[in-house]
């Protein structure tokens, strides 16, 4: 079942997955005809009612570029989709491709030599500090013999990868947070084969609720189409993971837009980007962590649900309409991800409702009474694994005993 379609350019969002579910219902509620593409279509995302779907081999590299090449000449011949990007490693792909991609798709992206500093960690470092941003200090691993700099920062920190490496996230957490010299340096030896390029970045004191968000479209002349900021609630793994909850921070929307829009400006952003903020516990001081560049963010829909729709602002700048979306005036609403919002509180020792604000009311990532299939495919696949789990169990014990 599609809603009654406003526009008639159609867009394509590629990759499924809480992101790209949240970009599809953002656009095709307001409207727009949206087609979704991912190479799993049994995905829980990929189940939504308000997408057309196309599978596709990968959302990366030349698999993807051949399947935009075959749709622009059969299923979209003549009509220039829109392209809305989800994951960092498709940013990459059509970035490396835009001249040709940019024929059949309309699309938004910085300057190539802006968008390759801003998706590593040290790039992103580097202009930070041009632009005299504030970031927290930072030390970049490319082999062991750089461990002799640790002394130059002050522990706790952070130990993550400089950029996207799916070798890394196969065998390790997203980050660590790491309290001494010595702790680093066992780290980093194991990872280092794996994943030499490193970031070790000074701790910012603070919790979950501490870390803020700027998400932004930006258009091609440099004007600021739509700016929602959010913080977290909580992260999964708490403390250095991926968002689980999170809601609205209008108490500090405008100083946080002006410094996203300041950094943005002075380094040449334009498209759909983001900032990631945490506000020093101590000082009270917010310092820049990391910047989205040319994608959609994982929590993108907050924005939506508190009436600013960045996708649809995207996409009306993409076909030529120039004129801002109005702000929609909705109550406080908390968008999560229940199953690891409800495992990072277990672990916190937290009820579920700890943190959330006064009265706001809580919008599940996958369920929505209108579009049903995601929750119910969440659901049943946690149980399914869940079930494996205690099938094994038994016979693990069982060889243990015998061994």
């Amino acid at each position: 079942m599609f809603l009654k379609a406003r526009y008639s350019v159609p867009a394509i969002v590629l990759g499924a997955g809480v992101n790209g579910l949240g970009v599809v219902r953002s656009l095709a509620r307001a409207g727009v005809p949206v087609h979704l593409a991912d190479p799993d279509m049994h995905s829980s995302g990929a189940r939504t009612r308000y997408a057309y779907k196309l599978r596709v081999p990968a959302v990366s590299g030349d698999a993807l570029l051949a399947a935009l090449d075959d749709w622009a000449r059969s299923r979209f011949a003549g009509q220039r989709p829109v392209l809305v990007l989800t994951q960092e490693q498709t940013v990459r792909t059509i970035s490396n491709a835009r001249a040709h991609v940019s024929e059949h798709y309309r699309l938004s992206l910085p300057p190539t030599g802006v968008l390759d500093a801003l998706v590593t960690k040290q790039g992103f470092y580097r202009l930070a500090l041009d632009a005299q941003a504030c970031v927290p200090r930072t030390l970049y691993m490319r082999q062991v013999q750089d461990l002799d700099a640790l002394g130059s920062l002050q522990f706790p920190v952070v130990v993550k990868p400089a950029s996207h490496s799916p070798a890394y996230s196969q065998r390790f957490k997203k980050a660590y947070r790491v309290q001494d010299a010595e702790s680093v340096a066992v780290l980093y030896r194991k990872i280092q084969p794996v994943e030499p390029n490193m970031v070790v970045q000074e701790w910012i004191d603070g919790s979950d609720s501490d870390i803020y968000f700027c998400l932004q479209h930006v258009a091609s002349d440099g004007s600021l189409r739509a700016s929602f900021v959010g913080r977290k609630i909580r992260s999964w793994p708490p403390g250095v993971g991926g968002t689980a909850s999170c809601t609205s921070a209008h108490e500090v929307a405008d100083e946080l837009t002006a410094a996203t829009s300041a950094f943005f400006r002075a380094v040449g952003v334009v498209g759909t980007a983001s900032m990631e903020f945490k506000r020093d516990a101590r000082s009270g001081r917010f310092m820049m962590i990391e910047p989205t560049i040319g994608r959609t963010d994982y929590q993108e829909e907050v924005a939506t649900l508190h009436g600013v729709n960045i996708p649809l602002a995207a996409y009306r700048d993409a076909i030529g309409v120039v004129s801002d979306l109005p702000d929609v005036a909705v109550g406080q609403r908390v968008w999560r991800n229940r199953a690891i919002d409800r495992w990072s509180a277990q672990m916190q020792g937290l009820g579920l409702s700890e943190g959330m604000p006064e009265g706001a009311r809580a919008v599940d990532a996958y369920w929505r009474w209108q579009d049903p299939v995601p929750g119910w495919a969440e659901w049943s696949g946690r149980m399914a694994n869940r079930i494996r789990r205690l099938r094994r169990a038994p016979e693990s014990t069982g060889m243990g005993e015998k061994g």
